[in-house]
């Protein structure tokens, strides 16, 4: 019997829901449920399915509300590296239209510790943001051992940081950008993606689309937003370099994704230090 089995769970989840029914969450990331390491890694390595890990964050109150992996680099779906994120199943930070989460990496391929991360979740776009290291500390633990404890004690105090990551929302919404100062940020976020120019075949101003009317303030909070949806949604229209007009791809490496994400707010928060 899977260890997390025996949880309910509804068989929905968006923004505001509690959880990700058991199937869906197969479906989506098999890999949570991988029966042992694959075969080329060393007798070193020491298997610990994540479903066994996750149980242990559910045991204390956190719920899965979304999870996909990415095609694993030594060909085995059931190994590849995933990522799963957890909501406290009752939140007591409250911001204006986003969630804090943990964000819970994982492989058994070897290409990933157990990583526990910062995130924000926000309703009006079904965006995940995820928060950099340099904002707030990501908890890595090391495949040796029956390291569930250790796991759930780093969850537990990373989601302690919620409140403080609520702040730093609340001052990006207080900060407003200017036209010039909007153009900077979507520079610096088309850099993280197309580090030389000629190879972006757009314009910054690009990323400032709005695609919603939810999202037509000039708030830092709110351009961060619409930055990080345009940059790694992709849909963009470009020019190639040999003059062809394409498309930008959608970012769908969870590595990619994290780094683009990471990245992303560290500019931001250059921009309140500044």
């Amino acid at each position: 019997m899977n260890a997390i089995s025996h949880l309910s769970f509804p068989h929905y989840a968006n923004a505001f829901a509690h959880g990700l029914a058991i199937d869906d969450l197969r479906h989506k990331a098999p890999a949570v449920f991988a029966a042992g390491a694959h075969e080329s890694l060393s007798q070193k390595y020491t298997f610990l399915p994540t479903e066994r890990v996750l149980s242990g964050l559910m045991s204390v109150g956190f719920v899965p509300v979304d999870a996909r992996q990415a095609r694993s680099r030594k060909g085995s779906p059931a190994h590849a590296r995933h990522v799963v994120r957890l909501r406290r199943r009752f939140e007591t930070v409250a911001l204006r239209d986003a969630v804090p989460e943990v964000v819970f990496l994982n492989s058994h391929d070897g290409t990933s510790a157990y990583q526990l991360r910062l995130g924000l979740f926000r309703a009006v776009c079904t965006n995940g943001l995820i928060v950099s290291v340099g904002a707030f500390p990501a908890y890595s633990v090391a495949h040796r051992g029956d390291i569930v404890d250790e796991v759930v004690t780093a969850a537990l105090e990373a989601s302690g940081r919620f409140e403080s990551l609520a702040g730093r929302v609340d001052r990006m919404e207080q900060r407003r950008l200017d036209q010039d100062e909007q153009i900077a940020f979507a520079g610096k976020a088309l850099a993280l993606r197309f580090p030389e120019p000629e190879k972006a075949g757009m314009q910054p101003s690009k990323l400032l689309g709005i695609r919603r009317t939810e999202d037509t303030t000039d708030d830092l909070w709110t351009i961060l937003n619409r930055v990080q949806e345009n940059l790694l949604g992709g849909g963009l229209t470009r020019m190639t370099e040999t003059g062809r007009m394409s498309r930008t791809r959608r970012i769908t490496s969870i590595r990619e994704n994290v780094r683009l994400n990471s990245r992303l707010w560290d500019l931001a928060e250059e921009v309140l230090a500044a």
